[in-house]
């Protein structure tokens, strides 16, 4: 039996990849579970510093497999789709998307939840939950509207239409439109880019700007709590040896 969900660590990215072509990539809940344990194991993993999610064929994904859903209907609860969705929303570790064709239902929504994403000039995207009786999922009706103003969002979330890649740049949910042969490198070179930068200041920054609790001046100050404290650490003495030094800091060796 084919391995529905492939993966590789290599540069410090893991590379998750949606393997299931016949089927345009469409979600299992063992394929939820699955990608749960890799995104969950990769956070406490000195060796991964980021992780891509992408998918094999002419799909990112279609988004649910009906059957499979429609047999065990995901809950609020510790449902596999649940605990995938939450697993995203909380890593702390940077997420990328490389969106290789269709991206339908939580093809488009786990985007959210990306700190980038990149797609190719052939994909889709579609959110078609109310043309199925349905609603908004991953949080999509609060982020959707934050990323792309009520009007827009009711437009993609109402209307449940298919909408090009340009469309999705231009509401931010995903950075940028590559030609279809180089999206693959073009993330991973952002991955690779990420993976060489100071972790713990990595985390603390995808940190703060994923917290939305409190007004500016609040922030200014946990701000300037985690400021002072970074000047002290191992990461921020490399950086400013190597910027004396005229060389590249190295971060390998920080975890």
């Amino acid at each position: 039996m084919t391995d529905t969900i492939l993966s590789q660590t290599e540069d410090r990215v893991l590379k998750i990849t949606l393997n299931r072509p016949e089927k345009k990539n469409a979600l299992t809940l063992a394929m939820y579970e699955r990608m749960t344990a890799l995104v969950a194991a990769a956070q406490d993993d000195p060796e991964v510093r980021v992780v891509m999610i992408t998918g094999t064929g002419d799909s990112f994904s279609s988004g649910n497999d009906l059957a499979d859903f429609l047999a065990h209907p995901p809950t609020p609860g510790d449902s596999p789709a649940a605990s995938f969705l939450h697993c995203i929303a909380q890593a702390e570790k940077p997420l990328i998307a490389a969106v290789n064709g269709l991206a339908i239902g939580i093809g488009t929504t786990l985007l959210l939840h990306c700190d980038f994403a990149y797609a190719a000039a052939s994909a889709k995207f579609q959110l078609p939950f109310v043309n199925l009786a349905l609603v908004p999922e991953a949080g999509s009706s609060l982020l959707m509207p934050q990323l792309a103003g009520h009007r827009k969002a009711s437009e993609l979330l109402m209307l449940g239409e298919m909408f090009d890649p340009e469309t999705a740049r231009e509401v931010g949910l995903i950075n940028s439109v590559c030609a279809d042969g180089v999206l693959e490198e073009t993330a991973l070179e952002t991955a690779r880019r990420l993976a060489a930068k100071p972790p713990e200041a990595l985390r603390l920054t995808k940190a703060l700007m994923k917290d939305t609790s409190g007004g500016v001046t609040e922030r200014i100050n946990k701000e300037l709590g985690h400021f002072a404290h970074r000047l002290e650490s191992p990461e921020a003495h490399e950086a400013m040896q190597a910027f004396m030094e005229k060389r590249l800091p190295d971060f390998s060796k920080f975890s």
